[in-house]
């Protein structure tokens, strides 16, 4: 369909001027059992941690990897501000 894509590239919380795109990852994803290895295989990125997209781009380089682009609204809710317009976009619509 129109909103699905087949992954290419993604970058891990990019700061704004430097994303490649208004697209998001929004933390759901169906994953195959290979993921694993792949995991096991990779290094560790930001903060020394071992980041699920680095791994997830490897499949991505491999053409694996397929995105929906969902329609509605997205807040970050991992942040006071985020939170508030999620509470005050859901109270809205009550």
């Amino acid at each position: 369909t129109e909103d699905t894509y087949r992954v290419s590239g993604m970058v891990e919380k990019p700061e704004p001027e430097d994303a490649p795109s208004n697209l998001a990852i929004i933390g759901r994803y169906i994953l195959t059992p290979d993921i694993f290895d792949i995991i096991r295989e990779t290094k560790p990125g930001k903060a020394g941690e071992i980041q699920l997209t680095d791994a997830i781009l490897e499949q991505a380089k491999e053409g694996r990897v397929i995105a929906y682009k969902f329609k509605g609204e997205r807040f970050d809710c991992g942040s006071v501000d985020g939170f508030v317009q999620a509470t005050n976009w859901f109270y809205e619509k009550m």
